[in-house]
């Protein structure tokens, strides 16, 4: 078929920006993307003054969209559901759904980051369980959970075909994928790329944070959750709201030293936007297989 072509081609694409980058950097990383920063600034997840927690400046635009969908859109209970974090970091997101009253599992390949994550759910109260995981190997069983999220995440992994097939492995029918990523346009390598990692008088990520030919199309990533049994809902832009003279002013404040990374990124205000063309956001759904269809009301016959 022409869409598993093209889902093909892409996922050479894939493997083919990561062997150029390696071969560019003499084989020190196996990524495009230096993901070891995530060890080296774990510290900062919870500190207000480290780059880490800038993003949880993030979450209002990204969780809003989450809680509506789930509660709103889809009309469900957050105490009913199950759900896991695939690169949950130090546990920014996580918490927003632990406090929501979702039962919550958190996975990422960073020892160091899960250390902080644990220690200040710990400190407030959550019972998140964290575990040591890669998105291409969730150690958990088929159909275990309601809700499936990767926020910043797809645009850091190893082989996202395997992510997506595990996410769809572990979703239970009926189940809600929820995801961020970041677009491959020009438009998100003169943000993202230059204006954010690489302009020196401007730069507010770290260097190696993001590799443009890791992002992302949404065409592609449909593509990807199609072929994995997964139904694309909804995708919707993700996008600094500031005009660029507020944006330019609060990186060079940034750079100055007049504001910290997280009030950075607040006055960026990232909102929801038609305009997919930087990152964007979305959903789909597991479809009910005709036997878990019979089940559920089964069970709703027999309560």
């Amino acid at each position: 078929m022409v869409a598993d072509r093209c889902a093909d081609r892409f996922a050479d694409h894939w493997a083919d920006a990561r062997k150029a980058t390696q071969a560019a950097r003499g084989g020190m990383h196996p990524m495009p993307v230096d993901n070891l920063l995530y060890d080296r600034l774990a510290a900062g997840w919870w500190d207000e003054r480290g780059f880490l927690h800038s993003l949880a400046a993030l979450n209002p635009a990204r969780f809003g969209y989450m809680r509506r969908v789930l509660m709103e859109e889809l009309r469900l209970t957050p105490t009913d559901l199950h759900v896991l974090d695939v690169g949950c970091g130090g546990g920014l997101l996580a918490e927003e759904f632990a406090r929501l009253g979702c039962a919550v599992t958190g996975v990422d390949p960073s020892e160091v980051s899960l250390v902080s994550a644990r220690e200040h759910a710990a400190d407030q109260g959550f019972a998140i369980g964290y575990q040591r995981a890669s998105g291409e190997a969730l150690p958990f069983a088929a159909a275990s959970f309601d809700v499936v999220y990767c926020c910043d995440v797809l645009e850091h992994v190893d082989d996202l075909r395997q992510v997506i097939a595990e996410t769809a492995r572990v979703l239970k029918p009926g189940g809600v994928y929820l995801y961020d990523t970041i677009n491959r346009t020009p438009q998100s390598r003169l943000l993202v790329i230059q204006l954010l990692q690489e302009w020196r008088w401007t730069a507010l990520m770290p260097p190696g944070l993001h590799d443009w030919h890791m992002f992302i199309r949404p065409a592609e990533l449909e593509r990807l959750l199609e072929q994995q049994g997964l139904q694309p809902i909804a995708v919707t832009g993700l996008k600094p709201r500031a005009g660029p003279l507020r944006l330019l002013r609060a990186l060079r404040q940034r750079k100055r030293g007049l504001l910290t990374y997280a009030e950075a990124f607040d006055r960026m205000d990232l909102g929801e936007s038609s305009d997919t063309s930087v990152s964007y956001i979305g959903y789909a759904r597991k479809p009910l297989t005709g036997d878990s269809a019979a089940i559920g009301k089964a069970d709703a016959g027999g309560a």
